[in-house]
C-alpha cells in the first residue's frame, strides 16, 4: 500500500518560514507526481503546488507564487514544501498527495487527480 506521511507543521507568526516534508513508502516514488493541498477551517481543499515525476513541470496556486517552493528528493522518497513569508490566510491542514498519472496544468490542482493521500500536518499562522 502507498503511504504518505507529512511533517513540519507548526504554529507561527506572520512572516515566518516553515518547511513541510512528505515521506513516501510502499511504491516507486520516482514514478509518481506529488501535490500539496491545504484545507482551512470551513473551506474546500485547494491545490497549493505540484511537481511532476521528472521535475520538469511545477505548478503553483497563484496565492502562493513567489512565497512557496515545491521540491522532491527521489533518493529519499521525499517531497517538500518550503513556505516563506507565511500569512494568516495560509493557516490550514496541509496534505501531501501522490499519483502515477500526470495531471498537467489542467488537472494538477484537482484533488481527484491523486489517489494516495497523507493524514496532513497543521499550519497555523497568527498575525
Amino acid at each position: 500500500d502507498v503511504q504518505l506521511v507529512e511533517s513540519g507543521g507548526a504554529s507561527v507568526q506572520g512572516g515566518s518560514t516553515l518547511r513541510l516534508a512528505c515521506v513516501a513508502s510502499g511504491y516507486r516514488f520516482r514514478s509518481h507526481c506529488i501535490g500539496w493541498f491545504r484545507q482551512g477551517s470551513g473551506k474546500e481543499r485547494e491545490g497549493v503546488a505540484a511537481i511532476s515525476m521528472y521535475d520538469d513541470a511545477i505548478f503553483y496556486n497563484d496565492s502562493v507564487k513567489g512565497r512557496f517552493t515545491i521540491s522532491r528528493d527521489n533518493t529519499k522518497n521525499s517531497a517538500y514544501l518550503q513556505m516563506n513569508n507565511l500569512q494568516p490566510e495560509d493557516s490550514a491542514m496541509y496534505y501531501c498527495a501522490a499519483d502515477s498519472r500526470y495531471g498537467g496544468e489542467r488537472y494538477w490542482s484537482l484533488a481527484s487527480t491523486y489517489r494516495s493521500w497523507g493524514q496532513g500536518t497543521q499550519v497555523t499562522v497568527s498575525s
